[in-house]
């Protein structure tokens, strides 16, 4: 009998070290609760890379990167408009070439447009793909795609729906769960001397949500329930950057993307029309 496939959320580093990890969470989905089971860090590219490429390896996979970029900043620039011919571009350039070519592309634009979008930031509430700074998800999409794409794993929403794919990368964003329970409230910084009680408490208040199924509003959208284990809790809780956290977060889209696969949605969840240059984020 095939065993499961692993599932897991990924919190992304472009440039992970000791201090910034690429952090994986793994977990189980048994009905609507899922349970977390380990953490697993990276401190480079090269090993996590590794990892995912591992033969005979099965796996689902939400991660915080982005799988595409805005059709508008493409067809601007003249790139290809076939997602992998595009990547396989992307790929080739180096950072600098690509922050000088986004910052002149938002240079010609008018103040409050300077981004393109993807269809999906909207109703993610995420940073667009192009941008290269606070956050540097340009960067992380051109140094994560390729990797995922080296492991042989299909990228539900810019690749062809394989139902029965060894390997499947979902793209996750944490942030979306994050503000159902917590709004606008921070609950994770980098800087330590902002890691204040005040963020803590906020991690406080999401796990606890994430434990019940419940926010301010009610249920939440994903109809499940994280289940941790005292010692996860307190390591949750102590982590001020959020990396673990993310982590979680983007565990549980993951498994909000499995559940509805037994249940015989299509893609994952994923709504129709997806343009397949863009992608899509996961329960968005």
């Amino acid at each position: 009998m095939t065993a499961p496939p692993l599932l897991f959320g990924c919190d992304f580093s472009s440039s992970p070290s000791r201090r910034k990890p690429i952090v994986l969470a793994f977990g189980a989905l048994a009905g609507a609760r899922v349970r977390l089971g380990r953490l697993q860090p990276f401190e480079s590219l090269r090993d996590f890379g590794a990892w995912l490429a591992a033969p005979d390896q099965r796996w689902v996979g939400g991660f915080d990167l982005p799988f595409g970029l805005p059709r508008e900043l493409v067809q601007a620039l003249g790139w290809p408009t076939d997602w992998a011919a595009c990547m396989d571009h992307y790929a080739g350039l180096s950072r600098a070439d690509i922050r000088a070519r986004f910052a002149a592309f938002c240079a010609a634009r008018p103040v409050g447009a300077k981004f393109a979008h993807r269809v999906t930031d909207g109703p993610a509430g995420a940073s667009p793909s192009m941008k290269w700074v606070n956050p540097p998800v340009a960067f992380m999409l051109h140094a994560g795609v390729p990797l995922l794409r080296a492991a042989g794993a299909c990228l539900a929403g810019v690749m062809p729906h394989e139902p029965r794919a060894a390997k499947l990368a979902l793209e996750a964003y944490p942030g979306l769960l994050a503000r159902e329970v917590l709004g606008r409230r921070s609950y994770k910084s980098d800087t330590r001397a902002r890691q204040t009680p005040e963020r803590l408490a906020a991690r406080e208040h999401l796990l606890a949500a994430l434990a019940c199924g419940a926010g301010p509003a009610g249920p939440l959208r994903l109809g499940l329930r994280l289940d941790l284990r005292p010692a996860q809790h307190e390591r949750l809780l102590a982590d001020g950057s959020g990396d673990a956290l993310d982590a979680v977060l983007c565990l549980m889209q993951a498994a909000w993307a499995l559940r509805r696969q037994r249940e015989g949605a299509t893609c994952h969840g994923l709504p129709e029309g997806i343009d397949p240059l863009e992608g899509w984020i996961i329960s968005a």
